[in-house]
């Protein structure tokens, strides 16, 4: 079958939350057009849906079908998050709607240690200025460690919680002393 990888990584973005559109549809009928598939009722039945939901029961059995091995979903997520990056860098996203998207995707890869200070941050960014840099600067090192890892192992490898704790807003200690707390008055 050609470009079921395609179909796979559409499949393996709509399962984390990612917007996908219609490109689980469009995949299908760009092999009718191209006269790739035959009469392949399945993919008939997917070029004709309207809906995500009724392409995604379409789309598993086609992938089911030709023995697809399931994309890592981690891996899958941080190579979308060296693309989110990018964009986010372009102005493209917001933090705003970053959280959302970065919030999603935690949830459905059931709270992975490298994504907490990256989430929390964002989160935090989004009403709080001061934690928009230490958002920056762990999105920066998420997607640096992301662009070259090609497995959850191999981010594993280079991964240290340690440098994503020290991502965290600190405040000035000056800024903290209240004019009644500097030390003992003469």
């Amino acid at each position: 079958m050609n470009r079921i990888a395609d179909l796979q990584e559409d499949h393996a973005r709509y399962m984390l939350g990612f917007p996908v559109g219609s490109a689980l549809i469009d995949w299908a009928i760009a092999r009718l057009e191209a006269h790739e598939e035959g009469e392949d009722l399945e993919i008939c039945l997917l070029a004709g849906a309207t809906t995500e939901e009724e392409s995604l029961p379409l789309t598993e059995s086609i992938l089911r079908r030709y023995n697809t091995v399931a994309l890592d979903l981690e891996v899958v997520a941080g190579k979308r998050l060296v693309s989110l990056h990018s964009s986010y860098h372009k102005g493209e996203f917001s933090i705003t709607d970053l959280d959302q998207i970065i919030n999603n995707v935690y949830v459905r890869l059931e709270y992975p240690s490298w994504l907490v200070m990256l989430q929390r941050n964002c989160e935090l960014a989004t009403d709080i200025d001061a934690f928009e840099l230490p958002f920056e600067q762990e999105f920066d090192y998420i997607a640096k460690l992301w662009s070259t890892s090609n497995s959850v192992v191999e981010f594993q490898r280079v991964y240290s919680r340690e440098v994503s704790n020290t991502h965290d807003f600190a405040p000035a200690h000056d800024s903290l002393k209240s004019p009644d707390h500097n030390g003992p008055q003469a």
